[in-house]
Order: C-alpha cells, then sequence, then structure tokens
C-alpha cells in the first residue's frame, strides 16, 4: 500500500491535539464521503486515506508507534526485536535456529522496510496485514432493511449484507478485507463503523420510535378515531379516548424499528398527541364556544 503522510492528508502538524484530529478528520470525511461524491473514484481514494490515517492518529499507541516509526510503524517494534535477538546470538555464537544472524538481518530489513536486500535471500518472518478502517453512511430507511451494498476499500469492490436494524455508530468486523499479510501472512481485518442520516420525523431510540401527531380539539375532547403514517409507511388506525389531554403518550408495541439479526422482531412505537387549538373561528363557531364556556362556569 503506498505511504501517506497521515498527519498531510488531515491538514495537521505533529502537535496535533486529539480533539483537533478529530475534528478534521469528521470535516473532511463528510467532505469526501463516497456519497456525496458518487462516481468520484479520486474521492474514494481520498475518503480511504482518511480513513486510514484517523486509524492511526485516533489511537494513541498507534500514533506513538506512527511518530517514532513512520511508514513502517506497525512492523518497527518486530524490527527491534529481532535486532536485539541478533545481538544476542551473534555475542554467544549461538547457531542459529530459527533466529537471525548477521547476514540474514538485512534480508529481514528489507522485507519489512522495502529495501534491496543483501547478502543471504532466505525466507523472513510472516506478518499480519494492517486492519482497515472506514465509514459507511446509510439513510435510516436502508437502515430499517436488510439489504445489499457495495463499495470499494483501497482500491478494491467489496458487497457486504447488511442486517436490517444497523446503528449509528456500530462498527462491524468483515475478516481478511484488510492490508495483505507479507511473506503469506494473514490479511488483516476490515472495520465499518455505520453513520445512520435520519430525515424523518420519527426519532430512533435503540429499537424504539417515538413521532408526535397533531390532534384536533374536537377529537381530543369528544373521543374518536385517526389514522396514523407508520415508520414503513402502511396507515395505523389510533382509537383516541374522550378528553385526551395534550401530550398524552400511546405505546403501539411491535412498530417500532427492526431489531438487529433478529428477523421479524421490532421495536415498539411511541405516539406523542399534540393538541391544535382551532383558530379564525366563525362567528357561529365562538358562539357555540361562549355558550361551552358559560355552561363549564354553572
Amino acid at each position: 500500500m503506498e505511504f501517506i503522510d497521515y498527519y498531510e492528508i488531515l491538514g495537521l502538524t505533529k502537535n496535533a491535539t486529539s480533539d483537533e484530529i478529530k475534528k478534521a478528520y469528521r470535516k473532511l470525511a463528510r467532505k469526501w464521503h463516497p456519497d456525496v461524491n458518487p462516481n468520484d473514484a479520486a474521492a474514494k481514494i481520498k475518503f480511504q486515506q482518511l480513513n486510514e490515517a484517523n486509524e492511526v492518529l485516533s489511537n494513541p499507541e498507534k500514533r506513538k508507534k506512527y511518530d517514532k516509526y513512520g511508514k513502517d510503524w506497525e512492523r518497527g517494534e518486530e524490527y527491534e526485536k529481532y535486532q536485539q535477538q541478533n545481538r544476542q546470538s551473534n555475542s554467544t555464537n549461538y547457531q542459529r535456529t530459527g533466529d537471525f544472524n548477521g547476514e540474514d538481518f538485512s534480508d529481514f530489513f528489507s522485507s519489512m522496510f522495502g529495501q534491496q536486500a543483501s547478502g543471504n535471500k532466505r525466507s523472513s518472518a510472516r506478518f499480519r496485514g494492517q486492519d482497515f478502517t472506514t465509514e459507511l453512511q446509510l439513510d435510516i430507511k436502508d437502515a430499517a432493511t436488510t439489504h445489499k451494498r457495495t463499495f470499494t476499500v483501497n482500491g478494491k469492490s467489496i458487497r457486504i449484507t447488511i442486517p436490517a436494524g444497523i446503528e449509528d455508530g456500530q462498527t462491524i468486523k468483515i475478516s481478511g478485507h484488510g492490508g495483505e499479510g507479507i511473506n503469506k501472512g494473514p490479511n488483516g481485518d476490515l472495520y465499518i463503523t455505520f453513520s445512520i442520516v435520519n430525515t424523518t420525523p420519527f426519532k430512533r431510540v435503540g429499537n424504539d420510535l417515538y413521532v408526535t401527531n397533531d390532534l384536533d380539539l374536537y377529537t381530543a375532547i369528544l373521543g374518536g378515531e385517526i389514522l396514523l403514517t407508520a415508520f414503513d409507511g402502511s396507515k395505523l388506525k389510533l382509537k383516541v379516548v374522550a378528553g385526551t389531554q395534550n401530550g398524552t403518550k400511546v405505546r403501539l408495541k411491535g412498530k417500532g424499528f427492526p431489531v438487529y439479526k433478529k428477523e421479524g422482531t421490532y421495536g415498539d412505537l411511541y405516539v406523542t398527541y399534540n393538541i391544535k387549538t382551532p383558530t379564525h373561528l366563525s362567528e357561529k363557531e365562538k358562539e357555540l364556544f361562549n355558550q361551552l364556556a358559560t355552561l363549564a362556569k354553572k
């Protein structure tokens, strides 16, 4: 994978604070997100680089290694470990049984850091590939249905099935879809974090949905039935009891959001009534309301 300067990608210096890293990533991720730049290959690459930079610099331990070793931060400590073993082996004239001798060490360095190998060409150690992270934005309507999605990470097209009920901020792991291993080592993994965009009047809290529904004064006083449009677009018939007060909340069991990986299971829907006071009354309506007010005082 081509080396990129993580600080430069985020437009920061090495003295950047964790908050500055977080803010810079969020700002640039929104700008270069594939959903915002459809069919733009350059934007996809930029977004992947941003995710890679954020994954390393937002982790204090990984950032420390990156600052010390640069592009080889993942294998720098392994290099030091083997260097120490090599020194110990040479000092005791120990015959190599799996460690490095002086000639082998240049090959190990070459396999890790891409330098031209010299001397002995024997195979070096196997290393696991780098883990990748990315963010996938979904509309809340899409998050409510099990569906397939194809996207590109590190130049490779990946098709996954997204179960209904995925939550905002939830991260899933796709094994073996990270960076390639070194010397036939195992591939790294891909971690996908979901960002759910809600443009509906429904508020989601876990698996439950909340919505406010206007109710006319006459139905609130006398009672009756109303039709409510559910999250999935279907019509629900609700019975309103006489004397319903403003702010009354009713629960509709099983009419909420799908539960993650539990097919056919849903949360609940909570409807809060907002009683609308009539305006622009006719003279006749005012007369009737005055009569009601007089009766109420008796």
